[in-house]
């Protein structure tokens, strides 16, 4: 019925224009949106995962396996395992169905980000702090961890001038700060510290392909539903658009590649940096949220043009992502921890319900039909109750739904089990701010009291606070 109400050049617009409200549990720290799009994984500073409904705006499921602040999350083909990556060195892989941890892997230095094989849970890549990246493979009953290299290849054009040993010891310092599968899974986009993007074969292991992208660090990479497209955000405050070949290809040929960036979207009268990026469902828009400023940047890729700047919160955002289906973005507040959410608002049309509906701008007065608001016997509206008891309603039948994920035999891959004993969820003012960037735990013997909350997370000191205790009990 709403569907109906809503006027069809509004639904098809691709992106949102407005905030439309907010959800919050605990400080979040980071966002994912399953491929399906009915959940959006949130991780929090406490180390704890929140699944939130993304149509009910409820808590689906809480997962708690880390000590320290979730990093990364990444999401299964079918959207029943996550892969969640901390600041306590470990990364997690969730069984959705019965939240409980399948494997857990700890490393030997702090992980960046860790991303999910597309076909395979049991299998991830993960880069860490000044050291390799480690292709990692949990599927039997060990689990292996492999390095990959990343120092860039040289090509043949390379080849034939000698590399000298302050080259070599320059590629030998370089790590990899990010690293993504392909959407085949048979080749990693990895990014470095001195803006080279190596294309790793994960059979092999080994670097096909090198270029250098930008003259600063590679901050973050992120690939289309598809995979045909990439965005690289940088330090040199660029954000840079790229159309990848077709790696999978039977005859390729590692030296024939050649990948050019389609465009470059920065701010040249601010000099902005970016703190994270995104594509839109259908990849023809990119949006960014701001270092140090609020807003969030949407360009478009067709013509390279910046089309919507969403104004919202008045706080820092981190990390943003954008929903698979719809026009709806979801992002950090950095100071708040809230996931503020802009999307689109429609205003309903009730003439399309009735051709007669005349919408009106004051009360109008009414003459109402002789027979109009007549009163029925007893007996007739009794009939038309019992007719009703007679009709047949379908309550087994489930409709398919727009990017659901079917196997083979045509029956839906996974569906998140519903939770009913949330009784231990935390309130939605657990963790509190006591400053920038400084947050603080509850102190649980106030009575109902909390020092240093004030409006919006803002307060008194514990000083001040515990002055005001003493006043009350006196």
């Amino acid at each position: 019925m709403n569907l109906s109400l809503t006027d069809p050049f509004v639904l098809a617009q691709d992106y949102p224009e407005s905030t439309s409200g907010s959800l919050r549990s605990g400080h979040t720290t980071c966002v994912r949106f399953n491929r399906k799009g009915d959940f959006l994984a949130a991780g929090r500073v406490d180390g704890t995962v929140v699944i939130f409904d993304v149509e009910t705006n409820g808590v689906a499921r809480k997962l708690k396996g880390h000590t320290r602040q979730v990093q990364s999350l990444s999401w299964s083909r079918d959207g029943r395992y996550l892969l969640t990556s901390s600041q306590d060195w470990k990364c997690n892989i969730w069984d959705l169905s019965t939240g409980a941890i399948v494997k857990s892997v700890r490393f030997e230095a702090p992980v960046y980000i860790a991303e999910m094989h597309p076909w395979n849970h049991l299998m991830f890549v993960v880069s860490l702090f000044e050291d390799q990246p480690l292709l990692v493979d949990a599927s039997g009953p060990k689990v292996i961890k492999s390095n990959l290299p990343s120092a860039p290849k040289r090509n043949q054009y390379d080849e034939d001038e000698p590399i000298s040993d302050k080259q070599a010891a320059q590629d030998a310092k370089q790590t990899t700060t990010v690293s993504v599968f392909t959407a085949s899974g048979e080749h990693i986009l990895a990014g470095t510290n001195k803006g080279w993007l190596n294309i790793i074969e994960v059979s092999t292991r080994r670097t096909i392909y090198s270029t250098k992208i930008c003259t600063g660090v590679v901050i973050f990479l992120r690939l289309t539903g598809s995979g045909r497209d990439m965005v690289v955000n940088a330090q040199d405050r660029i954000i840079r658009t790229i159309q990848l070949p077709n790696l999978s290809a039977a005859d390729l040929d590692p030296d024939t590649i050649d990948i050019e960036v389609e465009h470059k979207f920065q701010d040249v009268v601010n000099k902005l940096s970016w703190n994270h990026v995104a594509f839109s469902s259908t990849g023809e828009y990119v949006t960014a949220s701001t270092y140090n400023n609020h807003d969030i940047y949407i360009w478009e890729r067709n013509h390279g043009s910046l089309v919507k700047i969403l104004e919202g919160p008045k706080e820092e955002h981190g990390v943003v992502e954008w929903h698979p289906h719809r026009p709806l973005i979801a992002a950090c507040g950095l100071e708040s921890g809230r996931i503020h959410i802009w999307s689109i608002m429609p205003s309903q049309r009730w003439s399309a319900l009735a051709p007669d509906f005349v919408e009106v701008e004051e009360n109008v007065e009414y003459i109402e039909h002789e027979d109009e608001f007549d009163i029925h016997p007893q007996e007739e509206i009794h009939k038309r109750r019992l007719d009703l008891e007679d009709e047949e309603v379908d309550v087994l039948t489930v409709e398919p739904v727009k990017g659901e994920i079917v196997d083979e035999e045509g029956t839906s891959a996974f569906r998140m089990p519903v939770q009913l004993d949330l009784i231990d969820s935390e309130s939605e003012e657990e963790f509190v701010a006591v400053g920038r960037g400084e947050m603080r735990r509850k102190s649980p013997s106030g009575q109902g009291v909390d020092y240093g909350i004030g409006d919006e997370g803002t307060g008194a000191s514990d000083a001040e606070a515990k002055k005001k205790v003493k006043s009350r009990r006196r």
